[in-house]
């Protein structure tokens, strides 16, 4: 089977989204606090809303698992901030009306089914709001395998001074990037054990998001001898897989180590390394698991590489 029209569809929505994210964050956008404690904005209801509604249209019968839902923007306190999230999106959507943008925001609430979509309408909210990096993702998941997977990362640094990336996957067809303002996809892939300027290793920006220490002497341990750099979110994911780095290690926390990842925090960077040559798993080198829930209990950890060294990874792993 091809993905032709779901790979359009998921293209477009994902660029409207970033679009969107890019214009409320030249406001400085006011956070709000979900009851995780997490920073939330408008641009993340609005980026969901967008993405839902395109989604919805095209492909009416699949379930998207999505992280936000509309139940705090409906209530009376909210109505200022539901006023501008209608108001962004309708730059984008000029017929939307509020209870438009909740409703295509609730359409996010779907449940893991055997052919399902599952958003992160921004993933690295806290690398949003630092004017850092962030990504919206999006993937389609059939069976437990993810098939379509599109990450746009408008803060991408990219060769020629340009900023913005759009990195998109399709199984078995491999990976490309092109730039979000547009241009000629260009073929990924991961970074080879000679190029030595490239042979290093990611991480995330918060401590909280996994074991710095012990991610740092398993990348010596496997010959990465430079000190890591921090990305938010699954930019980092577009970084394997454009060779700048052969290494992302988020190992479980000290604080939390019961802690079970979410799947769209992860389903679209991994198909995007996967096509351009990578490999993806959890801490035992056991393959995530997508076809659940919206938590993946039987993973822990996630070791993500441009393949040569996985296996070494999960040794070193094994011992430590």
């Amino acid at each position: 089977m091809t993905y032709a029209k779901e790979k359009e569809v998921a293209i477009a929505a994902a660029t409207a989204a970033a679009k969107l994210c890019e214009q409320v964050r030249a406001d400085i956008p006011q956070a709000i606090e979900k009851k995780d404690k997490s920073p939330v904005t408008v641009a993340d209801f609005g980026a969901q809303a967008i993405i839902c509604q395109a989604l919805a249209a095209a492909f009416p019968d699949d379930p998207v698992v999505g992280e936000e839902d509309a139940k705090e923007l409906r209530k009376p306190e909210m109505a200022e901030t539901l006023t501008k999230v209608t108001h962004y999106v309708q730059a984008l959507s000029p017929d939307a009306t509020p209870e438009d943008v909740t409703r295509w925001i609730d359409h996010g609430n779907g449940q893991v089914s055997s052919r399902y979509w599952t958003l992160d309408p921004i993933d690295g909210t806290k690398g949003f709001l630092r004017q850092d990096q962030y990504a919206v993702a999006l993937a389609l998941v059939e069976n437990g395998e993810v098939k379509v997977g599109v990450l746009a990362c408008p803060a991408m640094p990219l060769d020629g001074g340009q900023t913005g990336a759009l990195y998109v996957a399709v199984r078995g067809e491999g990976a490309t990037m092109v730039p979000l303002s547009g241009g000629e996809p260009q073929r990924l892939q991961v970074v080879m054990a000679d190029d030595v300027a490239n042979f290093r290793f990611v991480e995330s920006v918060e401590a909280a998001h996994g074991d710095q220490s012990k991610q740092n002497a398993i990348a010596q341990a496997v010959g990465i001898t430079t000190e890591s750099f921090r990305v938010d979110s699954q930019a980092k994911y577009g970084i394997v897989a454009s060779g700048k780095a052969a290494l992302y290690l988020r190992l479980p926390s000290p604080k939390y180590p019961d802690y079970r990842e979410n799947i769209w925090d992860h389903a679209a960077g991994a198909i995007v390394v996967e096509e351009a040559g990578g490999r993806v798993s959890d801490m035992y080198g056991q393959p995530l698991n997508f076809a659940e829930g919206s938590k993946m209990m039987n993973n822990r950890g996630i070791v993500v590489s441009n393949g040569t060294i996985h296996d070494q990874v999960i040794a070193a792993l094994a011992e430590n």
